[in-house]
């Protein structure tokens, strides 16, 4: 089982290579002592592959996830010529209720247990063996830092996802899963393990032992992405209601009040790189049908004031109405220009509304 997850941490890592700009060893036999090897002596070429191989994993089903949070929140409507769950599952259409066995949960769920797993992985290789000679004590540091705030990113949009239906936090053992836990429990879970990210950080030096894309410029070494930490707990405290924690991890995040700096922060990176991803929010406007859109819900703009930058920015009129399973709308979602711009993990922006 251990070698399966092996696997997919490889398979990532492998066609990851231009995205963290380094150069990925090639494993061609991945049931051999050259996997072995992780368990017994990992490597720097090793780390960045394999941290490579989160950041690629990060990023698949985000499209789901995304188009599940804006139909149920009401902000657009799903138009698929394929999948009618769109506008009846997600939508309630004919007293239609959600499933919990169908590709809306399961795919983005999946792979962020996916990303979850593979970090978890990578922390047993650091834990079961003696690096010293690979590594400082400070670089070990600073990569459980980095690994367990992305845990704790990946479960809590897991629970986004599922709400009062809670998760599971224990997850390390595939073989011998902790149960689901409440809301309220997983929120504490995912504020602890950021608090023992936040620490290994602080005691993580000046750098990385391994380079990250570009989405993290300017939060790229363990001090810097320390702020990121604590800006994530931001977000966590505030749906615990404790604001007060809520303004001291503000304090200690990347948060500026000064409007220019509002998409500071980290983002998801795309590329047209056949091995790659690409932004899987963008939808070209021109030809656009039924067939494959995101409409707007007509009350996001009758409801929004004269001038809502929201509107200027994220949506484009049609010449026509686009209409599918008696819904209808003249406005399309169009936040991303192009296939290849950046999807955000956390901004500034976001950081002073909770400051709000």
């Amino acid at each position: 089982m251990m070698k399966k997850y092996i696997y997919k941490i490889l398979f990532f890592a492998s066609i990851v290579g231009t995205l963290v700009s380094c150069e990925v060893q090639d494993f061609n036999d991945l049931n051999n002592a050259e996997v072995d090897a992780f368990e017994e002596n990992l490597t720097r070429g090793d780390l960045q592959d394999l941290v490579g191989g989160i950041l690629y994993s990060s990023r698949v089903r985000l499209g789901t996830y995304y188009d599940d949070c804006g139909v149920i929140g009401r902000e657009y409507y799903r138009f698929s010529g394929s999948e009618p769950r769109f506008t009846g599952d997600l939508l309630g259409r004919e007293g239609l209720t959600l499933d919990n066995n169908t590709f809306y949960i399961t795919g983005p769920w999946g792979a962020r247990y996916r990303t979850v797993k593979n970090a978890n992985l990578i922390l047993g290789f650091i834990d079961g063996q003696d690096l010293s000679a690979q590594f400082s004590n400070a670089e070990l540091s600073a990569t459980k830092g980095f690994l367990k705030t992305f845990i704790a990113y990946e479960l809590l949009l897991n629970l986004n996802l599922t709400y009062q239906n809670g998760i599971r936090l224990d997850v390390e053992d595939e073989n011998n899963l902790g149960p689901f836990v409440s809301e309220d429990a997983a929120l504490a879970g995912i504020r602890a393990l950021l608090v023992e990210g936040a620490s290994d950080l602080a005691n993580g030096g000046g750098s990385f032992p391994f380079i990250l894309s570009s989405g993290f410029n300017g939060f790229n070494d363990p001090g810097s992405f320390l702020q990121v930490n604590r800006a994530i707990s931001a977000r966590v405290a505030a749906y615990q209601d404790d604001y007060p924690s809520v303004l001291s991890f503000l304090d200690d995040s990347f948060m500026t009040l000064d409007d220019s700096a509002l998409n500071t922060g980290i983002f998801y990176n795309f590329s047209l790189d056949q091995t790659d991803i690409v932004n899987p929010l963008f939808l070209a406007i021109e030809g656009l049908t039924a067939a494959n859109a995101r409409i707007v819900q007509p009350d996001f703009i009758t409801d929004a004031e004269a001038g809502d930058e929201r509107v200027e920015d994220n949506v484009v009129e049609l010449p026509e109405p686009i209409m599918q399973d008696d819904l209808s709308g003249n406005f399309a979602v169009f936040r991303y220009k192009t296939n290849v711009d950046d999807i955000p993990i956390i901004r500034n922006e976001e950081l002073i509304l909770l400051y709000a």
